[in-house]
């Protein structure tokens, strides 16, 4: 597996929905929400990118908005814990849904959350190497299967020398909260009723370094 992310998205009610339709693209709402969020940053407008590419470098910043919907991916959102996400990105939503997601395939991680209202109703990360750094909130409908072992990341017929540290892979769920939260996944099954992330175009921003002269 090789699928990565650090992603915020705001929806006015199911993301899922609002991206399914390959929705256009408001460039200049973008700009505007990105030069909201990031208001100290020195921002250069760089080649596009789109929803399947949502794990930038650090000097870069992906975003779109949509009608009812937009998607930021950014360095700010690849933090341990996201219940401690900048305040500043929770206060922008104004009643809508925020959504994080962010999974690294390297070190088998992955954080989710999702906020209503101003309100976090559910905030997960884990790997196999630190176990669970946060579990707040109650499971969502998707969760369950994987808390209850039914896909585990070792088959148990396998006769493993050492056991997995979880009940079930991080990034085997961070696939499911990809396509319970956006309606896409990046790897696994094909599915033609899922949305080709793709097609999702998003505006490329390269955080540009200050520079001071001194005489």
């Amino acid at each position: 597996m090789g699928a990565k992310t650090w992603m915020l998205v705001y929806s006015d009610g199911d993301a899922s929905d609002k991206l399914r339709g390959n929705p256009t693209l408001d460039r200049a709402a973008t700009d505007k929400l990105v030069k909201t969020l990031f208001p100290h940053e020195k921002l250069e407008t760089i080649s596009d990118g789109d929803l399947s590419y949502t794990c930038p470098p650090d000097n870069i910043i992906y975003a779109g908005c949509f009608a009812g919907v937009a998607v930021l991916a950014a360095k700010e959102f690849a933090g341990d814990y996201p219940s401690k996400l900048d305040r500043r990105f929770i206060a922008h939503a104004d009643g809508r849904c925020v959504y994080l997601h962010a999974m690294h395939s390297v070190v088998d991680w992955l954080a989710f959350a999702k906020w209503e209202k101003g309100k976090l109703l559910r905030s997960l990360s884990l790997s196999p190497d630190t176990g669970i750094l946060e579990d707040l909130g109650n499971k969502l409908p998707f969760e369950t299967a994987y808390w209850e072992g039914r896909y585990p990341a070792i088959d148990p017929d396998d006769n493993a020398e050492d056991d997995y540290q979880l009940p079930f892979h991080p990034l085997d769920l961070g696939e499911e909260v990809l396509k319970a939260f956006f309606g896409y996944q990046l790897e696994g099954t094909i599915d033609d009723s899922l949305l080709e992330p793709e097609n999702i175009p998003l505006i490329g921003y390269k955080r540009k370094k200050y520079w001071w002269k001194f005489w």
